[in-house]
């Protein structure tokens, strides 16, 4: 579990990215960070990591603070994915990926036979393995990207906007893909995107972000969906505008909300989806199956 306390930041030019903010990431679920450039959630993803300290307060993991542990093997313990994959360029992709596990001390043998496993669990051809970044499309290379994230076995999962320079295609397979690592792997993931439909497709909880890093709403898809907190979060969730009229659909995999689109706006639990049913039947929150909501 992942913990802010009254975290601000502020930079030496005296910009507040940051301002209070308190959140538990909860482990083994898929947290979005959410908002529109320049709403801090960068900042907040890479206080994590320690790529970026507080100016006040404090994040703890699993109740350790991390301001106590030394920043290089905090990083070569949590899993980061970036925009861009930020491979190196003069490295092939099997040595790409085995970066870390090299810098912690990994025999090179046995780094390269994982780097080639990693490879097979995010759908890469091991015919890859010795190619370059340059010779790889966009789409492959994030798979490297997420690879190398991996390539540690972290608990933590950090992703900047990981999809963002992808096409549409790609970047829909990369989401199913990252789903179905997350079903089998089951690690604790931050996900930093500006795209509300990405969110709510990935995410277990979503953090939506104002100006600041200050937190307009949180709550599953399916809650903030169903009662927006305010005007600014209906207008980005677009349900001011009739975007997100909701209705659930069943699947071999468990019942989803789908929008008026057709887009899978979140996945319901057992125990959620009960709730959101109970609710249409009571006047309120998400609509029963085959209804719209108002």
């Amino acid at each position: 579990m992942i913990e802010f306390r009254s975290v601000t930041k502020q930079f030496p030019d005296g910009t507040v990215a940051v301002r209070d903010f308190s959140l538990i990431i909860p482990s083994r679920k898929i947290t979005v960070l959410v908002g529109s450039s320049g709403s801090g959630k960068t900042t907040i993803l890479r206080m994590i990591n320690r790529m970026v300290d507080p100016t006040s307060g404090t994040i703890e993991i699993d109740g350790e603070d991390i301001s106590t542990l030394a920043p290089v093997n905090l990083r070569r313990s949590i899993g980061y994915v970036m925009q861009n994959s930020g491979l190196l360029p003069h490295r092939k992709v099997v040595d790409n990926i085995a970066t870390v596990p090299l810098l912690r001390g990994v025999k090179k043998r046995v780094a390269r036979e994982n780097a080639l496993e990693l490879m097979d669990t995010v759908g890469l051809d091991r015919s890859l393995a010795d190619k370059y970044p340059s010779q790889l499309s966009g789409g492959q290379q994030q798979r490297v990207g997420v690879a190398r994230g991996l390539a540690v076995d972290p608990n933590i999962l950090l992703m900047d906007e990981p999809f963002g320079a992808v096409d549409p295609i790609v970047r829909d397979d990369l989401q199913q893909e990252l789903l179905h690592l997350q079903r089998e792997l089951d690690k604790t993931v931050v996900f930093v995107t500006h795209d509300i439909d990405e969110a709510f497709l990935l995410g277990e909880q979503v953090v939506i972000f104002r100006t600041g890093g200050i937190v307009a709403q949180k709550g599953t898809p399916a809650e903030i969906l169903s009662d927006p907190a305010d005007d600014f979060v209906a207008s980005f969730v677009g349900a001011d505008r009739g975007k997100r009229s909701l209705h659930i659909e069943q699947t071999p995999t468990g019942d989803v909300l789908v929008d008026s689109d057709g887009r899978t706006a979140g996945v319901l639990s057992a125990d959620s989806a009960h709730e959101a049913k109970a609710a249409t039947l009571m006047g309120a929150g998400a609509p029963a199956q085959g209804e719209e909501a108002p």
